[in-house]
């Protein structure tokens, strides 16, 4: 296999990873705000099932795909609670206050540097094979 063969394949598998980590994401945000529908329509807790077991399933997906554990459980989680607090403002009415505001970037900058430190840590160990 060519080197341009061996770079196509990875960009291949990090652009399948980065699709199943939207999926988890997604899935995971639609379970948690079923959870808070749910308490009102008791059929929405199959989409609380479903949603969260899909959710790690496409999450099992991301890391097979070859993406960090720690990158892609940080990029999940936060992205996770950052939608819901802003979709359970628009869907139920819930409060989002300018502190709320300032811990979500700041879950967004750790989970940044979480990924941009898991990046450099794969460059060092490819370089150095």
């Amino acid at each position: 296999m060519t080197t341009k063969e061996v770079l196509a394949v990875a960009r291949g598998s990090r652009a399948r990873a980065w699709a199943f980590l939207v999926g988890a994401i997604l899935l995971e945000v639609s379970a948690t705000l079923s959870l808070k529908g749910a308490l009102e329509l008791p059929a929405l807790y199959a989409v609380v099932a479903v949603g969260y077991v899909s959710s790690f399933a496409c999450l099992t997906l991301v890391l097979r795909a070859g993406m960090a554990l720690g990158a892609a459980y940080g990029i999940w989680g936060a992205s996770g609670v950052a939608l819901t607090a802003v979709l359970s403002t628009i869907l139920f009415d819930e409060p989002f206050t300018a502190l709320m505001s300032v811990g979500i970037v700041l879950v967004i900058g750790g989970v940044l540097c979480v990924e941009l430190g898991a990046q450099h840590a794969q460059q060092k160990k490819d370089g150095a094979a």
